[in-house]
């Protein structure tokens, strides 16, 4: 038996599942409570792969439609346990994304029936670089167990669809100089004042805004962090100014990398990690479907989300979720407790049509 009671309504269980810590990387107490609180539900199979659980059910419906949520958090900043007040649950997690987590599993466990057959994928490590993923692994490793014909990823969206996903591209953009003593530093050639250039093309850059169906993406390139010195009495031969770009998805990875090399042209550029974008596709008819049956008018996501695995499989999807993206990895994260409840309410409507 397990301590996670998934009969818990939509606030209790997102709060419980907050109170479980779960820091990207720390996953597997949580995995453990929702692979054994699923094992309970017989209309489901159940399947572990590392810390990613995925649950399915098999009624031979003509229509399989996917469920994903992500089981990790940014670092938590003295914001758990979890409080309620004035209709919201305080917390690390609460809203990006285990109220999202917490309606998925409030979904699997009750209805058993569903008129589309589902896929319900819980899985780790999406806070951080690409390479680590949990949605990736299961897509290299197990793609059969994520196969469907649209997918729901239960981003925070203010439960309202967000079309499509921001890429991302991190890069290191190096200067460098001569070593010497502080003391003689007409000597020397200091690489961090020569940092200095590469904030000075981050503040003229123009970041674009570009359309797509409809839907405007706000692009941004900026710094990170920083990094440089050697000593206290030393000037430094190298620093190293961490940026990040948000591009449009009507990007590629190698044109969004041209931009960033284009905006630092004479310096030292390395790419650290990078995931392309997806574009909206609310054209297509799973899509539209939903968006129908949901309403709301959808919006652009503004950042990077697991629709891009789906959209690079050629599975349509969009984020559809309770909570406010902007509060998303603050210390003052909370989510509504209303949308919570308006966001099982409605894909349990769509699920059971």
């Amino acid at each position: 038996m397990t301590s996670l009671d998934l009969s818990l309504d939509g606030a209790a269980l997102t709060a419980a599942l907050c109170d479980i810590e779960s820091v990207s990387g720390q996953e597997q107490r949580i995995a453990d409570e929702i692979e054994a609180a699923l094992r309970d539900l017989p209309h489901l199979e159940v399947l572990r792969h590392g810390n990613n659980v995925v649950a399915r059910t098999s009624l031979g419906r003509p229509e399989r439609v996917v469920l994903a949520g992500h089981l990790d958090t940014v670092p938590i900043a003295d914001n758990l346990p979890c409080a309620v007040r004035d209709g919201r649950i305080y917390g690390c997690g609460t809203t990006d994304m285990k109220s999202g987590v917490a309606v998925a599993l409030r979904l699997a466990s009750s209805v058993e029936a569903p008129h589309r057959d589902v896929t319900y994928v819980f899985y780790d490590c999406e806070e951080v670089d690409a390479a680590r993923n949990g949605l990736g692994r299961l897509v290299r490793d197990h793609p059969d167990w994520v196969a469907g014909d649209f997918a729901v990823l239960m981003e925070p969206s203010n439960a309202t669809v967000e079309g499509g996903c921001q890429g991302t591209l991190r890069a290191d953009v190096t200067t460098r100089g001569q070593r010497a003593h502080s003391a003689r530093s007409w000597m020397g050639d200091n690489a961090i004042h020569s940092a200095a250039r590469v904030l000075a093309r981050l503040e003229e850059h123009e970041p674009a805004q570009v359309e797509i169906d409809g839907l405007v993406y706000r692009e941004g390139l900026n710094a990170v962090a920083i990094t440089g010195g050697v000593a206290g009495n030393i000037i430094p031969d190298e620093c190293v100014v961490s940026v990040n770009y948000r591009f449009a998805p009507d990007k590629t990875e190698a044109a969004a990398e041209a931009v960033v090399r284009r905006v630092f042209t004479g310096f030292d550029v390395a790419v650290t990690d990078s995931a392309p974008g997806a574009l909206p596709g609310l054209g297509e008819p799973s899509a539209a479907a939903f968006v129908a049956a949901v309403g709301g008018e959808p919006q652009p996501k503004f950042g990077w989300t697991d629709v891009s695995r789906f959209s690079a499989l050629g599975v349509p999807a969009v984020n559809y979720g309770p909570g406010d993206p902007n509060v998303a990895h603050t210390r003052e994260e909370y989510v509504d407790i209303a949308s919570i409840a308006a966001v099982e309410d409605r894909l349990r409507a769509w699920l059971t049509s």
